[in-house]
């Protein structure tokens, strides 16, 4: 996820093109950069870092013009550096990008067979060079950007300018968002809106399949085909604080409701299901080493902790490899066994964690090979890691986590399945049958969200609780305990998380009538004993909230709320519980006035042991 901007008109636009994207940063922050048209020449601006970097680059170097476009990073393709920021440019054609290029590759080796020659490390340019290829032979920019989406594969929102089309800005979104803002005799391109509410309150939001061409005269739409779209701005009311969160109350809450798009992110490029294939070009291991692999080590902290819990279920289940999880804070600390034929592998959303960064480099030292799956690119973790699979979530703001843990979950399953595919431990058609409930999950989980009003519903019934218990089975035991989690963290009420059939071994003592009992009950391999785990805390009073499956009416009878899911896969399933129990303790924590994006005590990443 990165921040676009954009510019045409009458006025000098290099302040408002660094203005917003510092209203993007929450974006991205790796780099930064800023391509302006002054007299029929393109300039570029650009450094990694953060905005204030630019800004500095651009006082000591000044540019002016009155078109021009901007962007700030989120790296996927390409570690964070001068080369790697945007604006990129082929000859006469400069681009900058939001999203991934599934394809890239495979352009860029055709286009270096044609004699083109490229400098940076990014998916993005091979925009650049397609776009030139078509402006080069007397296309217009418009007809450049149609003939160049007609070849992209992926995800994208691109704005493009061209010193053959001074004062002319075109673009086009696929899976992307874009917004065009309409002013007196100005137009305004953003990722999202707050970049431009200071100067216009009509907006365009681009369509998925859109082009649009702007110049200080107005602009056209039309689709990939050239048929032309017509349709009035709407007129957006919201302030621009309410803008950065895209008219979510908070951080959290936006990230919660962007999981269906980053778990997109995350599949993208690495799977085909028709033929049950899965892609890792990352990896550090040959399918010899892997077939040879004999134990697997997850080391991980808090939520990602639960991500690694879940990775057991899904690469003992898929892989039959032996797995061990360990807390980061405490691998090293106890003399661990090491043996030839061990993979480790380290989970962090920043790639910083220092007490997971601790453990893979003590499973390092002791001959594991290493593979980390995180957030942020070239982060240290991913730089020490002998290989690297990157969940592609986009920032997250919120400091309690939440599209970070699902895609981490998202990374592992593809994960299990490709060493299940190398190692034969499925066959083609099984394997096929996983990647398609892969594909299906994110409508399912846009699905869940369409809920929400009736989970705040239920956030109302017992926010007063002083203590919640959260109690699931197998791959369902550890969404238990990040639902517990995130409701402490947030709401500062007490919860417990448990294994369903460990309740009886102590923690039912503590269940009376004054005790919600959050209960994952989906249909499954172990439904029926935690129904009847359910009936145990119900007879003594706990006041049951089930998470189970659409059509159980025997569920139904026996709790006093239910939140009802798909029916899914058990790996699948993992992931869909969590969302219902992010928005329980996201509407519950509101309802006590916590801080929810940065709650007391905590910290985003946590740099110090």
């Amino acid at each position: 996820m990165c921040g676009i901007v954009g510019y045409v008109g009458n006025s000098p636009c290099v302040d408002r093109l660094v203005e917003g994207l510092r209203k993007l940063e929450y974006r991205g922050y790796d780099s930064a950069g800023v391509a302006i048209i002054d007299g029929g020449t393109i300039s570029i601006r650009k450094s990694e870092g953060k905005i204030d970097r630019l800004a500095k680059l651009i006082a000591s170097e000044p540019v002016e013009g009155n078109c021009g476009i901007g962007h700030t990073r989120w790296a996927t393709h390409g570690r964070p550096s001068d080369i790697n920021a945007h604006p990129h440019r082929s000859g006469s054609v400069v681009v900058v990008h939001n999203g991934i290029v599934e394809n890239h590759r495979t352009l860029k080796e055709k286009m270096q067979a044609r004699g083109r020659k490229f400098t940076s490390e990014t998916d993005t340019e091979v925009i650049a060079h397609l776009l030139d290829e078509c402006v080069s032979e007397g296309l217009s920019l418009e007809m450049a950007v149609r003939r160049t989406v007609a070849q992209l594969q992926g995800s994208y929102a691109f704005l493009a300018v061209s010193e053959t089309e001074p004062g002319t800005i075109a673009g086009a979104r696929l899976n992307c968002p874009m917004a065009v803002g309409i002013g007196e005799g100005e137009t305004y391109f953003a990722s999202d809106l707050p970049p431009m509410l200071a100067y216009t309150r009509e907006v365009l939001f681009l369509e998925d399949g859109e082009i649009v061409v702007a110049a200080a005269s107005g602009i056209r739409l039309t689709d990939f085909s050239g048929a032309p779209h017509v349709r009035a701005p709407q007129h957006i009311d919201w302030s621009p604080v309410m803008a950065e969160k895209g008219g979510f109350r908070h951080f959290m809450l936006k990230e919660i409701h962007e999981q269906p798009r980053a778990i997109l992110d995350t599949l993208a490029g690495r799977m085909l299901p028709e033929s049950g294939e899965v892609f890792f070009e990352t990896l550090p291991l040959s399918p010899e080493k892997l077939c040879a692999l004999k134990k697997v080590i997850i080391i991980a902290c808090g939520t990602s902790w639960h991500s690694a819990l879940v990775g057991k279920f899904m690469i003992e289940g898929l892989v039959r490899i032996p797995v061990e999880v360990d807390f980061g804070s405490e691998y090293r600390y106890r003399d661990p066994v090491v043996e030839p034929g061990t993979l480790c592998i380290a989970i962090s959303q920043s790639g910083e964690t220092a007490d997971t960064l601790a453990g893979m480099r003590e499973a390092k030292s002791r001959g594991a090979v290493t593979v980390s799956i995180c957030n942020v690119v070239s982060s240290t973790i991913a730089r020490e890691a002998d290989g690297v699979v990157y969940t592609h979530a986009g920032p997250e703001i919120g400091v309690a986590s939440t599209k970070a843990f699902t895609t981490q979950l998202v990374a592992l399953y593809l994960l299990a399945l490709n060493f299940a595919q190398v190692r034969r431990s499925l066959t083609p058609v099984q394997i096929s049958d996983h990647l398609m409930e892969l594909s299906e999950l994110a409508p399912r989980i846009e699905g869940v969200l369409k809920h929400e009003e009736a989970i705040a519903r239920i956030a109302k019934k017992y926010k007063d609780a002083s203590d919640f218990l959260f109690l699931g089975r197998g791959i369902s035991w550890p969404i238990a305990l990040e639902g517990a989690l995130k409701l402490k963290e947030i709401s500062y009420i007490h919860a417990e998380g448990y294994a369903a059939g460990e309740m009886k071994h102590g923690p039912i003592a503590l269940i009376d009538e004054r005790m919600p009992v959050v209960v994952l009950c989906s249909q499954g391999e172990s439904y029926e004993k935690t129904l009847s785990n359910l009936e145990e805390a119900r007879t003594r009073g706990g006041r049951i909230i089930a998470v189970g499956t659409i059509g159980d009416t025997e569920l139904l009878e026996k709790t006093e709320d239910a939140i009802l899911l798909p029916l899914v896969g058990r790996m699948s399933r993992a992931i869909l519980e969590v969302v219902p129990l992010q928005l329980l303790a996201y509407h519950i924590a509101v309802l006590k006035g916590t801080d929810v994006d940065q709650p007391r005590n905590l910290a985003k990443s946590v740099t110090v042991e």
